[in-house]
């Protein structure tokens, strides 16, 4: 593990070359990929302070001083962005590390000082199989070219990682053309079979209603629409999907039954019904995620999933508004291998030791019916599926 606190970020006095970034926050930038950082902290007259692993460190290194803070923002803002940082008081910023890695900054003020949050964009894309994922489901789902797969889970449970590496399954087996519209940009995708062009919220379209705006008319395959976080979002993705593109989402949900009735909450009374009738006819899946502390070597964190494809019984289901009932027709589609419910995927981390019980029983949306499962005993709720 690294010793970030012995790691020393040397200061320079020699003048940038015209164009490039300051020489200073070059060494930072370079500092975070060799220690495989996530984020730097940079504030006035306080040595730096960098993300690893979820944890932030302090780093062994001189106080960056406030005229030289200035200098550094004042040397990667344009005359245009000076104007908008003064009247706003925060700004975002994207760097790129010639042969590299991206790096998004958000510059803001703190106490009336200039202070800087620096997110490293990596390349490195993992795999499904690299994630703990249950690989083969995800690709199935993944190797449709039309409807609307969602992601689901809180902030922090890896739903952006996860459709990184779904994204790049497609761009690895698929000569197509993939726009994602993000805020921010979590991984940089490199063209392999398919064209892949990224559009980031603040600096490369002002707005995600605008990027939406003019989504169509960039001949798209494959859409991510970062975060559904209003009903016009919601709206251009099922727009999307009905279109014959395939369209990846994610949402703030703990499960998929919740999944539909928050993406319906959004939407006026009067529009739910329409709305309810085409999430029915172009959903192609929904996966939920939370990501647990791992008690096997080498893996900090895994993910424990539900899966939910779109059968015709699901469809059902969300076409008669039934979505309350949605557990039961996962743990039916899990007898054909189609599904994936929490507690399937709990009880499998717990018996190949990589997760410990009691977490399991934290997680578990029915702690008792984990317990029963896990001592051998198959809980039946019954009733509304019907037994084989």
């Amino acid at each position: 593990m690294t010793d970030i606190q012995n790691m020393h970020i040397e200061d320079s006095n020699e003048p940038s070359p015209p164009g490039r970034i300051k020489l200073d926050l070059e060494r930072y930038f370079r500092t975070m990929v060799k220690n495989n950082a996530s984020d730097l902290h940079l504030r006035p007259n306080r040595p730096p302070s960098m993300r690893i692993n979820m944890v932030m460190h302090p780093v062994r290194a001189e106080p960056t001083g406030t005229e030289k803070l200035q200098e550094m923002v004042s040397q990667i803002m344009t005359p245009q962005q000076k104007i908008f940082f003064q009247d706003h008081g925060s700004i975002d910023l994207a760097v790129e590390l010639p042969g590299s890695d991206r790096f998004r900054i958000n510059v803001y003020r703190q106490r009336g000082q200039i202070s800087m949050a620096i997110r490293r964009v990596t390349r490195n894309i993992p795999t499904l199989e690299e994630l703990n994922l249950p690989a083969a489901s995800l690709r199935d789902i993944t190797n449709a070219t039309q409807g609307l797969i969602l992601l689901a889970g809180p902030t922090g449970c890896g739903k952006s990682t996860t459709i990184s590496a779904m994204l790049e399954h497609i761009n690895k087996t698929r000569p197509c053309h993939i726009v994602t519209i993000e805020d921010p940009i979590e991984f940089l995708f490199e063209d392999k079979k398919a064209l892949v062009s990224q559009r980031e919220v603040g600096i490369d379209v002002a707005t995600f209603k605008e990027a939406l705006k003019y989504l169509m008319r960039e001949d798209p395959d494959v859409v991510l629409i970062g975060e559904m976080r209003d009903y016009e979002t919601f709206q251009a993705a099922l727009q999307a999907s009905e279109t014959g593109h395939l369209v990846f989402g994610t949402i703030h949900a703990s499960s998929a039954s919740q999944t539909v009735s928050r993406l319906l909450d959004l939407f006026s009374p009067e529009d739910r019904e329409q709305i309810r009738q085409s999430l029915a006819f172009n959903l192609r899946a929904i996966v939920c995620q939370k990501l647990l502390p791992s008690v096997a070597e080498g893996i900090l964190r895994i993910p424990a999933v539900e899966i939910m494809a779109a059968t015709p019984m699901v469809r059902q289901f969300i076409h008669d508004a039934r979505e309350i009932d949605l557990p039961e027709v996962i743990a039916a589609g899990e007898r054909d291998g189609i599904m994936k419910s929490f507690a399937t995927s709990l009880l499998e981390l717990v018996e190949k030791d990589c997760i410990d019980p009691k977490v399991a029983y934290d997680a578990a949306p029915n702690a008792d019916e984990l317990k029963m499962r896990m001592k051998g005993i198959s809980g039946s709720r019954g009733g509304l599926i019907g037994r084989p």
